[in-house]
């Protein structure tokens, strides 16, 4: 089984990026491999509620309810990203942990895959 981690870093209304990487990750999963979500930069805004009605495309980002379903973890969020932007955990649609740069490359380190979404 090979670990996989899938990092976001765009915003749900620039492109299609993040649904695909939603997308890849389930699919990942189902296939029994071993997948964590990362969130970081403009990719934090993925979390957020409402924002697909915002741009009027397809709400995938109800999707994420899916991860825990499929065994996917961990969920981090780069602490710098939320700061950057000014945004707090709680205002996230999914609860996700909450890491500092040094964790977050521990984990990258210990996987065999990074996808970059």
């Amino acid at each position: 089984m090979k670990q996989i981690a899938v990092i976001f870093r765009s915003a749900p209304h620039r492109n299609a990026r993040a649904r695909e990487g939603l997308e890849f990750a389930m699919l990942a999963a189902s296939l029994d491999q071993q997948v964590s979500l990362l969130f970081v930069n403009e990719g934090i805004f993925n979390l957020l509620p409402q924002q697909a009605e915002l741009i009027g495309n397809k709400d995938y980002l109800a999707t994420f309810k899916a991860v825990d379903f499929y065994d996917i973890e961990p969920v981090m969020i780069l602490d710098t990203s939320l700061a950057q932007f000014g945004i707090a955990a709680t205002q996230l649609s999914y609860d996700a942990e909450v890491v500092d740069q040094q964790t977050m490359q521990q984990h990258l380190q210990q996987v065999d895959e990074v996808l970059v979404f």
